[in-house]
């Protein structure tokens, strides 16, 4: 390159770097998002899962820590409408009946929106799938938060086992594949997992993973589809060594079961191996016979002697509370659970569909959360809580709790673990999904995952119950 050439390049170069300072400083935080805190006028607690639409549909939903950060550069500096839309929780309708607001939104400002509860039940956030804090990461907080690397799990199963919270969801979503576990993905964690009880969850799940670190399915029992196991509990054998054990089902085509059996932990393989087989589908037996199924509750009677219910919600069947009696049906008796509850608001009977129940020091009685059949507005995704003297019954009168606007929450979960003996909080999740609502568009990464509420029994709303 000659001298004169060179010359040129600098001065080209010094011309350049004085057009970059040049710049205003403005344009150097233009792709900065502005960030919304999203929380419950009453407490002041973020509020997960609200949806904020722009008139042009394009959507936010809030993560874990109430958090959406709002990046559309065609909307940068202007006033904007946002139509709210949360699942019990709300703003006040304007003169058109739209329930929303406006802002201006701004490349790193902050801005406060106060929404009202609409439900007895607290959302505290999600607990299973992916970037359960990435809005808040977007604006450069959380940024500690550990992925686990699944999207997406279906219907949990609890049991505390050897000292460890053991976990079990059904149908699992990874990145590389929708259903990239399909025999059960499982994790444990402490036995009081929770720091606190209000929001934002932070649930750290230790996964059983595979050779490249991903989670895996931990119930690979023979025959094609996926398996599902529930009645998932621990019980001593006649040496007194715990036992985790479950039922298993297979399925093929559309929900179809062909197989069902019982299923033992082994520790060593931190696995389910196969115990045996209870029904084989034929034309000869083409129903399930009753066995173990749903959630497990330990229960003592007026005798003394100590039983495991198992039902969804209410209890279907029951067996001695040993390893020994759970794998000889010869043990299990057979209950026949109360088909409908009153409605505390208006005495129509009320369907139970799914759900789980716990004895409860707090109202000293048995309390139940559970989806109804067929409810309104969502057909499987209206939730309800009632009491009873007795796990048998009988049950009721039931106040609704939870609602959602076209959309599914289905299997609910107690937590009654998690909170210290006499504690008026009543913890408890379920799947939220669009599969059986009105083809509702799916909410971006909370769909086909696991939610956790909190019920303060001590609350006045749910005195229909008490």
């Amino acid at each position: 390159m000659s001298d004169r050439s060179a010359s040129a390049s600098a001065w080209r170069a010094v011309w350049l770097w004085v057009v970059v300072l040049a710049l205003p400083v403005t344009g150097a935080i233009a792709g900065e998002p502005f960030r919304i805190e999203i929380v419950d006028k009453a407490n002041g607690w973020p509020v997960p899962l609200v949806t904020l639409r722009a008139t042009h549909a394009v959507e936010f939903v809030s993560d874990n820590a109430g958090v959406v950060a709002f990046d559309l550069p065609e909307l940068m500096e202007k006033e904007v409408w946002l139509h709210v839309d949360g699942h019990g929780y709300e703003v006040p309708k304007d003169g058109f009946g739209y329930r929303g607001l406006r802002v201006v939104p701004r490349p790193g400002a902050v801005q406060r929106i106060e929404v009202n509860r609409t439900i007895i039940a607290k959302r505290l956030g999600r607990l299973t799938g992916a970037g359960l804090f990435a809005e808040s990461q977007k604006t450069g907080r959380d940024l500690d938060w550990q992925e686990s690397g699944v999207l997406g799990s279906d219907s949990v199963q609890n049991a505390v086992h050897r000292g460890k919270h053991f976990w079990a969801w059904g149908d699992t979503n990874l990145a590389h594949y929708p259903l990239g576990v399909f025999d059960m993905s499982s994790a444990t964690t402490s036995l009081q997992p929770l720091t606190s009880f209000e929001p934002p969850v932070r649930l750290q799940l230790d996964y059983f993973r595979d050779e490249k670190a991903r989670p895996r399915g931990v119930a690979k029992m023979p025959g094609s589809g996926p398996t599902w196991v529930s009645a998932y509990v621990s019980l001593p054998d006649k040496d007194g060594a715990a036992r985790l054990v479950g039922t298993y089902i297979k399925v093929r085509g559309f929900l179809e079961a062909y197989e069902c059996g019982l299923c033992v932990w082994d520790d060593e393989k931190a696995a389910f191996e196969r115990e045996q087989v209870l029904w084989t589908k034929s034309e000869a037996s083409p129903e399930r016979p009753p066995v173990p199924d749903g959630h497990p509750a330990m229960w003592e009677d007026e005798s003394g002697k100590k039983w495991v219910l198992f039902g969804n919600p209410l209890p279907n069947l029951r067996c001695p509370a040993t390893f020994e009696a759970w794998k000889d049906p010869s043990t299990w008796e057979v209950l026949t659970p109360q088909k409908t509850l009153a409605d505390a608001a208006g005495g129509k009977p009320v369907t139970p569909h799914t759900g789980s129940i716990a004895w409860n020091a707090f109202r000293k009685r048995w309390v139940t959360v559970f989806m109804q059949a067929f409810g309104e507005p969502s057909a499987f995704g209206e939730l309800w809580y009632a009491e009873a003297d007795s796990p048998t019954g009988k049950w009721g009168p039931a106040v609704k709790v939870l609602s959602h606007n076209n959309y599914t929450f289905y299997n609910p979960r107690l937590h009654s673990e998690f909170t210290p003996d006499g504690s008026p909080i009543l913890l408890f999740e379920g799947t939220y999904t669009a599969q059986f609502a009105n083809d509702p568009p799916k909410t971006p990464r909370y769909d086909y995952n696991q939610i956790l509420y909190r019920l303060d029994l001590d609350d006045p709303k749910l005195n229909g119950a008490q």
